[in-house]
């Protein structure tokens, strides 16, 4: 019988002779083997160094910040933290203000500056190390912007490598360092099994066993370290090099959250551990840690977040839930590693149901962040594709709409996701209906909801009658609930929220989101009309030309968005080069919106807008001409930015972004870029370099963005020209 890796014992029982090509063939075997060898064994100590370099750049970052800290905390917090009888009287008078200047003095210098006896100086300077650590401890832990500062760039640079090996580490390390200790038991023997006829015939029989049999074993060493992608991985770590200061610096702008993310990884990032998990009741907790989580369904590129992974397995082990995070926290990628964990399992079929305004941002988040099939249920062949799924599986995406066709089928979801579920609090509703018929099939079911329901029992009721009945008859019991923390004991089986200042503790610079949206029949008649004219700004612009805002892709997200910000004590601020649909974003808004500010609002008028928006409450939507509202003027009030077509200068965009994004700025700035798949927004991106260079310049701050503008910038005149051959020539193929 065959031995598998982890076993180091050689069988040199029956061997048969070896021939001269098979020979040959284990020096070529046994040459691979040394290679593999030296690379196993330098991977393992790649990871190792990645790893460590990771945690030792934290480590200066972090004992800067808290030197900082200390710096501001006055000499009082040490008497504070001392017995109550240090004399600390006379320390402001000798140059000891703050709490570093204690630490950076030594006891006997201390003394003798104060007039106090070494042994009190040494308490004081004990309790100043007491303060420090406190310092250290409650700690929030951010990674400022600044290119030019040495220190944050070795952590920057030592996350990106450790983000390149880390998957290969955690998947391949330890058969790895087991590769290579075989090898090195085995080849030294295995080479007398590859030597010439004349040196065969002179060793003895029992030699020749025992080289046969370790080339043997050496060989299956080899074969499963080949069908493991353990060979392919090492090469890969060994090939990894640090990123320059100016690459990681602008992918760090680009991808904040997946720097924080893998720092959560080698360090204790602190956080209010509670917030992050929903604060639920402690049996509730403990059962949810204890759940293991596969993601070896998800993308490399992804790293959850630790209340990301504490969603995930809240949803695995209540079942029927809802998790209603607040917008901007990615309940989307929670919703996908479920449904990787699950596929793990050997769970085939999964459906999210969704409004159709978000139906294609769905089917590509799941193809971003996951290996599973995603197949879209909408549109002429919906039928074809509805086969397709029952009989393939994977993930199904369709709208409220269309979810009747899947009532009454035998295929029963292991995961069933709806979107936005709000939509259904309605039980009399045919789509509501709908989702009871399929939620109650399901094996596990998820709602997803951005809007906070601690205030909205009626809503909840509602929702929760699809999941938990018995608790929703709890619930009504309790119709007169006071206060969230009553709430969320009634509701902690089935309902998990959290908020950005309870999670996000380093605050995002920006949070970008592309709402990737397809034409209707309206705006999508508008937009080829446009193109057979060769009407570049026509075609920018076409999405909003709709009589009625339903028939609006873009124009329905927008107020969706609006919405769910709104119901979130959030303010928005809508940017658009063109006046045209400005309009039609106001008339859809109606009383909410403020404005529009136009190239034509004389000065004064705009600043009495954005005082009026200021002070208004949440109930405002302030409306703005991308080159008028994007340059002088502070809309800090606004925490939710809603661009609604690409800029030809990208630059132009982050001076609007930057608006409101700036000093005095207390909350993370969503960004919200509307976009139409397979339309000149898609041709802009792609040729401007999409997110790579466009969302390069939204997260930069102005300085920056203004100094590089001309390097990303390229003529209006060029671009349109491309772009309308290349879509007049895409629809004539269609």
């Amino acid at each position: 019988m065959r031995e598998v890796l982890g076993r180091s014992k050689v069988s040199v029982t029956g061997t048969a002779p070896v021939s001269r090509s098979s020979r040959r063939s284990t020096r070529a075997m046994l040459a691979g083997a040394e290679k593999a060898q030296v690379h196993a064994e330098q991977m393992v100590k790649v990871v190792d160094a990645a790893r460590a370099e990771a945690v030792a750049a934290f480590d200066a970052v972090r004992e800067r910040q808290v030197s900082a800290q200390t710096e501001k905390l006055s000499i009082e917090s040490i008497r504070d933290a001392g017995d109550g009888g240090l004399r600390l009287d006379t320390l402001p008078e000798k140059g000891y203000f703050t709490v570093a200047d204690v630490l950076r003095a030594e006891p006997e210098k201390l003394a003798f500056a104060c007039g106090i006896g070494e042994d009190e100086a040494a308490k004081v300077i004990e309790a100043a190390q007491r303060v420090r650590q406190e310092a250290r401890d409650s700690l929030q832990f951010r990674i400022d912007f600044d290119p030019s500062d040495a220190q944050t760039t070795r952590l920057l640079q030592a996350l990106a490598v450790w983000g390149a090996v880390r998957h290969a580490g955690e998947a391949h390390q330890a058969r790895g360092a087991h590769l290579a200790r075989e090898l090195a038991a085995h080849r030294a023997q295995a080479r007398e099994a590859g030597v010439g006829n004349v040196r065969r015939l002179f060793m003895a029989a029992g030699r020749k066993q025992a080289a046969d049999g370790a080339a043997a074993r050496v060989r299956e060493l080899m074969q499963d370290a080949a069908s493991s992608g353990l060979l392919r991985a090492s090469r890969d770590v060994l090939a990894v090099k640090a990123p320059t200061a100016a690459e990681v610096w602008r992918d760090f702008e680009r991808r904040s959250a997946a720097y924080y993310g893998l720092l959560a990884h080698v360090v204790d990032l602190g956080g209010d551990d509670a917030a992050a998990e929903g604060r639920l009741p402690a049996d509730i907790v403990e059962r949810i840690n204890a759940q293991r989580l596969d993601t070896s369904h998800l993308s490399d590129s992804l790293r959850l977040r630790g209340y990301q992974s504490f969603g995930v397995r809240f949803v695995l082990v209540q079942r029927r839930v809802i998790l209603g995070d607040e917008m901007g926290l990615g309940k989307t990628v929670q919703a996908i590693a479920t449904m990787a964990h699950l596929a793990g399992g050997g769970a085939t079929h999964f459906l999210v149901v969704c409004p159709a305004s978000v139906l294609i941002n769905w089917t590509r988040e799941v193809a971003a962040h996951s290996t599973l099939p995603v197949v879209a249920l909408h549109g002429a062949d919906r039928a074809q594709a509805t086969a397709r799924w029952h009989s393939q599986g994977g993930v199904a995406v369709t709208t409220f709409g269309s979810l009747g066709t899947l009532t009454g089928t035998q295929t029963k979801p292991s995961l069933l996701v709806v979107d936005e579920a709000h939509y259904v609090k309605n039980p009399n509703a045919r789509r509501s209906q709908a989702v009871n018929e399929i939620a109650s099939a399901s094996e596990r079911v998820l709602f997803l909801t951005g809007t906070a329901l601690e205030n909205r029992v009626d809503e909840f009721v509602a929702l929760v009658g699809h999941l938990r009945p018995e608790i929703a008859a709890t619930m009504e019991a309790q119709h007169g609930v006071k206060g969230a923390k009553e709430f969320r004991r009634v509701a902690a089986p089935v309902y998990l929220r959290r908020n950005q200042r309870d999670v996000l503790t380093e605050l995002p610079q920006v949070v970008q989101v592309e709402e990737w949206e397809e034409f209707g029949a309206e705006d999508g008649a508008a937009y080829e009309a446009a193109v057979n004219e060769g009407n570049f700004m026509a075609m920018r612009r076409a999405a909003f030309a709709v009589s009625d805002p339903r028939d609006s892709a873009k124009l329905g997200r927008l107020l969706e968005i609006t919405d769910e910000a709104m119901a979130n004590g959030r303010k928005v601020v809508v940017f658009s080069y063109f006046r045209d649909v400005l309009e039609t974003v106001c008339a859809a808004l109606g009383p909410r919106a403020c404005g529009p500010i136009t190239g034509s609002t004389p000065t004064m008028e705009r600043q009495r807008i954005v005082d009026r928006f200021t002070a208004s409450n949440s109930d405002a939507v302030l409306v703005c001409q991308i080159e008028a509202g994007g340059v002088g003027l502070n809309i800090q009030a606004a925490s939710v930015v809603i661009l609604c077509e690409p800029q030809v200068k990208p630059s132009t965009e982050a001076q609007a972004v930057a608006r409101a994004h700036r000093m005095g700025q207390v909350r993370s700035v969503q960004v919200h870029r509307l976009l139409i798949a397979d339309s000149v927004d898609q041709r802009m991106l792609e040729i401007l370099g999409s997110k790579a260079q466009l969302f390069d310049a939204y997260v930069r701050h102005s300085a920056i963005a203004e100094a590089s503008a001309s390097a990303i910038d390229i003529s209006e005149v060029q671009l349109a020209r491309t772009i309308v051959a290349q879509e007049k020539h895409r629809l004539s193929h269609a």
